[in-house]
């Protein structure tokens, strides 16, 4: 599992590192790169909403085998071809198997650690944070070394085809003791808690897509901004990968502060204002606090581990959480794919980061006030 997770966010890092010679290399217009980094928050949606459908008629090893070989291929592939396009397609069939995988590893852990659940979610969680950071951090340094962004971005498919490995016997069991041990049982409940059409539930996904939105275009984005500001490749690669390294511990921590406040109010704001120093520090002078903002980013990324945390915390029951699990995190994505897509329009349209950077501001906005709805204590079945 530790394997898996560590090829969880690599392929998107890795891009968003070597996205100008990704960019200088194809011919990619700035709508289409921003498309490619809009990318993984489509396939989280889609993709991750279908996966309890497939688990529920295929073993889960299984799906992840398939899932894991997508992700191979996918960055075999992409990084074989000339065509833009071509590009875009490979890198959404390693997209899908990303989403997949991200769905079913809470359900391997349960299944197969049932007694050491948390130990293990933990684990795999560091494990995902150590891969998104080792990809952005040596994506440059491995392309330069090569000679060619292709190196650079095909390197992580040998790590994703080790991961594989261990999978396959599991996988090769008969479909019979397969479905035995599939944890799959409290979906069909959930159907009862219908968080759409609850002020609450709306105020999550709003939540959740707001600081998604951010998230995704500070991954696509952020190493770019700093090559702009006059940053080396590999320095920018650094600093983006500091911005995700600096998210662990915040991440460990996150569920304890949140679980200990009578009200959310506090967080929300210190979390807001890191993030609105940051961007503020990003527009008027990106090179000469850079360290500065990185650690303000990572600061306001700890929304991601908070908004998780609090749909646990806003449901009385099981079901109400799954529901309102799913619910947020589904049409969340939907709203954090506009917003790679709609940094690269705004950044090829004005040449510069004032207007995107304006764009996240007002994205922050719409977080503090989702995020000021969801704060006080209150449960989803009682709306």
């Amino acid at each position: 599992m530790l394997l898996v997770a560590l090829n969880l966010r690599a392929a998107v890092t890795s891009l968003g590192a070597l996205l100008d010679e990704v960019r200088d290399g194809l011919g990619l217009s700035g709508t289409t790169a921003g498309l490619v980094t809009t990318l993984p928050t489509i396939a989280f949606a889609g993709l991750g909403a279908l996966t309890p459908w497939l688990v529920r008629r295929v073993a889960p090893a299984r799906i992840l085998v398939v899932a894991m070989l997508a992700l191979v291929a996918g960055q075999v592939l992409r990084v074989a071809t000339d065509s833009a396009w071509i590009f875009l397609l490979t890198s959404a069939l390693a997209l899908a198997g990303i989403a997949v995988a991200n769905i079913l590893l809470p359900m391997l852990v349960k299944q197969h650690f049932p007694h050491r659940t948390g130990l293990v979610t933990g684990a795999y969680t560091m494990a995902l944070t150590a891969g998104t950071t080792v990809a952005a951090a040596t994506a440059v340094p491995i392309a330069h070394a090569f000679g060619s962004w292709r190196a650079g971005l095909g390197i992580w498919a040998a790590m994703a085809a080790v991961a594989v490995l261990p999978w396959v016997p599991l996988a090769l069991r008969t479909r019979a003791a397969a479905r035995r041990a599939n944890p799959t049982v409290a979906v069909a409940p959930a159907a009862r808690v219908r968080p759409a059409r609850t002020r609450l539930g709306w105020a999550m996904a709003l939540y959740f897509g707001a600081q998604s939105l951010s998230g995704y275009a500070i991954m696509g984005w952020l190493a770019q901004l700093f090559r702009d500001a006059g940053y080396q490749p590999e320095s920018a690669g650094l600093l983006l990968a500091g911005v995700t390294a600096l998210g662990v511990p915040i991440a460990l921590l996150m569920p304890t502060v949140a679980g200990r406040l009578a009200t959310l109010r506090p967080l929300v704001l210190g979390l807001t204002t890191a993030s609105a120093l940051a961007y503020l520090g990003l527009a008027l002078a990106p090179h000469g606090a850079a360290l500065l903002w990185v650690i303000l980013l990572a600061i306001g990324q700890g929304a991601f581990p908070m908004i998780l945390t609090t749909i646990g915390l806003r449901a009385r029951t099981a079901e109400g959480t799954v529901a309102l699990s799913a619910f947020a995190q589904s049409t969340g994505y939907v709203i954090a794919a506009l917003g790679p897509m709609l940094v690269g329009i705004l950044y090829e349209v004005t040449g510069g980061w004032t207007a995107p950077i304006g764009f996240l501001l007002v994205a922050l906005a719409v977080q503090t006030a989702a995020g000021m709805a969801i704060a006080r204590p209150r449960y989803v079945e009682d709306e």
